[in-house]
């Protein structure tokens, strides 16, 4: 059973743009991020999907200019507002019977976590895993495991646009037609905020990798959890911006 992960990047955010290759310990966000989906070892691969659009050419580059760093990393490039659409032209170009979503915005993701979240999907008679639905890591450590048919059939029937924009809702939003399972964390860390939304999150993520990285660039949940007691009044909450914004008003089903 082939695994692949699927990052999705963009350049053109609301709040902060360009945020995917704002530097972190002198290398772009979406570098530093790879760096670490590539740890995980439950994925036979990685794959960055962006857009056609020119915006999203700097990506490209990056991606490029980082060749000797984290070695090349395929790029496919789709439609910028059919982000369905864009991980099925990123599944033809890389066909597997697993993926992953992931977004750019997560500099803090964890191996781990994404190795546990595959790990549940492949012991369970599932169709669709993550660990949002009820969750309890920190925003910013979210982890989607897809069967890869599933997501193409949800592709052939969304014709709502939220679909299309939100990847895998048309597959958690249809109990009816699909077999979703949540993976919960050991302890409720679901109300710290990792993801890089505003300059704010960014400079907060920025103190970390400043402090970490250079003495261990595999650094993980439990070393950013021991670096927020010895610095609590740095951390970032949910209180600072609400988690899954996004998906407000929608029907999301079993997504909380």
């Amino acid at each position: 059973m082939t695994t692949i992960a699927i990052l999705q990047a963009r350049m053109g955010s609301t709040r902060m743009p360009g945020k995917v290759l704002a530097p972190l310990a002198g290398e772009p966000m979406i570098v530093r991020q790879l760096e670490r989906i590539r740890r995980a070892t439950t994925l036979d691969g990685v794959v960055v999907a962006t857009s056609l659009d020119p915006s999203d050419d700097p990506i490209v580059d990056a991606l490029t200019h980082a060749v000797p760093l984290i070695g090349e990393v395929p790029v496919v490039r789709g439609s910028l507002t059919d982000v369905l659409d864009r991980f099925v032209t990123a599944m033809d170009a890389y066909p597997s019977d697993v993926v992953v979503r992931l977004t750019a915005d997560c500099p803090l993701a964890s191996p781990a976590v994404i190795d546990r979240v595959v790990s549940a999907f492949r012991a369970g008679d599932v169709d669709y895993v993550s660990n949002t639905m009820s969750p309890a890591y920190p925003d910013g450590l979210d982890v989607e495991v897809v069967r890869a048919d599933v997501l193409r059939e949800v592709a052939e029937i969304a014709i709502d646009r939220h679909e299309r924009e939100h990847v895998t809702l048309g597959v958690y939003r249809r109990h009816d037609r699909y077999r979703v399972a949540n993976v919960a964390g050991d302890r409720d860390l679901s109300g710290l905020r990792w993801t890089v939304d505003t300059p704010e999150d960014y400079a907060f993520v920025a103190d970390i990798y400043c402090d970490l990285y250079p003495a261990n660039p595999d650094f993980e949940l439990d070393d950013v959890l021991a670096w927020l007691e010895r610095h609590p009044g740095r951390s970032r909450t949910v209180a600072d911006a609400k988690r899954n914004a996004a998906l407000d008003g929608l029907d999301t089903g079993a997504m909380q």
